[in-house]
């Protein structure tokens, strides 16, 4: 029986909004007990080619997305390929991917991630789990976030999970039951204002350090609606091309732009704080942990304590967690609960691919 089993080799494969690269991360999980230990992980960095296309995918019609998610599911099954050939392993239970997000539109009833047709393990002829998002809409979820199964199970020893990538999310335990959601856009904000400098990303939040506080566009921030919703709640690319970007535009017209990224780092500061306790032990992760700028002005802000753990957490927990996720699927154990997404009931969520024979 596959409960039975005591330890499971998994490879975990997840590409986030911000489009940093196709994060691969080789883990060991021990059954029941759920301690893991990280034995290998890299990124792929996306080329320029891969990096346009999906960056413009929320602009595509249906049927282009799915023509895309062809040779990305096919791109995605190369590089699983070649990680596990170029660091020798052969002893892989499951291969777990979330793929890349094309559309997130959960008040419309539709997620859309692109790299989880059924060929994806042509190249490596593997179990491979992966699509974990559309069941949950069609239980009345919001498809997201997942990763807080994982952030309750892995990581017990902290009261909360911040991940600050392309946004800020948070898990949390509240009247005995774990709640998550998005709180604000961060790097694909971020990201959106470096590339007009010719840089990918603000490394150690330099250019928003430089800068000072625009009230005015602070203001209009934050009196976005989304922010004075109560959860579930989620965020998706589109949400930031009509509400946040046209904001942005405005005031790159009108004022300097190291104020511009400094008020936009603020602001992600400020909406961070409010969904922080002072009590809290937070466990931060993701790209936007290492944007010292940040940390430090959520820190100014908050009573509660930032811990930021070793750089492979920081950077890899989310394509750990969908590793885990998917064990869960395997052994069909709840990965999805209602009290995260909104669904209307707990359940096992992800397409199971069998190794060809």
């Amino acid at each position: 029986m596959a409960n039975q089993k005591d330890k499971f080799r998994v490879l975990g494969v997840m590409s986030g909004t911000s489009l940093d690269g196709v994060d691969l991360v080789l883990v060991d999980f021990v059954n029941k007990t759920w301690k893991f230990k990280i034995l290998k992980c890299c990124t792929i960095n996306y080329s320029n080619k891969w990096v346009r296309i999906l960056n413009d995918l929320y602009n595509k019609e249906k049927d282009k997305i799915i023509e895309i998610d062809k040779s990305y599911t096919n791109y995605l099954s190369r590089i699983i390929s070649r990680f596990i050939i170029e660091n020798k392993i052969n002893n892989i239970d499951l291969v777990c991917s979330h793929g890349h997000t094309a559309i997130h539109k959960p008040e419309d009833g539709l997620t859309y991630q692109i790299g989880n047709l059924n060929h994806i393990n042509d190249s490596y002829n593997l179990m491979t789990i992966c699509d974990f998002r559309k069941q949950d809409l069609f239980l009345g979820g919001q498809g997201a976030p997942l990763v807080p199964v994982g952030d309750a199970i892995l990581f017990s020893d902290y009261s909360a999970c911040l991940n600050l990538g392309g946004f800020a999310n948070i898990s949390k335990d509240f009247n005995s039951k774990r709640i998550a959601f998005d709180i604000c856009a961060v790097n694909i904000v971020l990201n959106y204002l470096s590339y007009k400098k010719g840089l990918t990303f603000d490394k150690d939040g330099v250019l928003a350090r430089s800068g000072q506080i625009n009230q005015s566009l602070l203001d209009k921030l934050t009196k976005l609606d989304y922010y004075s919703l109560g959860h579930p709640k989620s965020l998706g690319k589109e949400w930031v091309v009509s509400n946040i970007f046209p904001i942005i535009d405005q005031a790159l017209v009108k004022y300097k732009f190291e104020n511009v990224i400094h008020t936009y780092t603020y602001h992600t500061a400020i909406m961070i704080s409010k969904s922080l306790e002072d009590t809290d032990d937070v466990l931060v992760t993701g790209g936007g942990a290492l944007n010292k700028f940040l940390i430090e002005t959520i820190k100014k802000l908050t009573k509660a304590k930032l811990i930021l753990p070793s750089i492979e957490i920081i950077e890899f927990k989310e394509a750990l967690i969908f590793g885990f996720l998917g064990v869960l699927k395997y052994l069909d154990i709840d990965n999805c609960w209602s009290s995260v997404t909104g669904a209307y009931k707990n359940h096992s969520s992800g397409t199971i691919y069998f190794a060809k024979s």
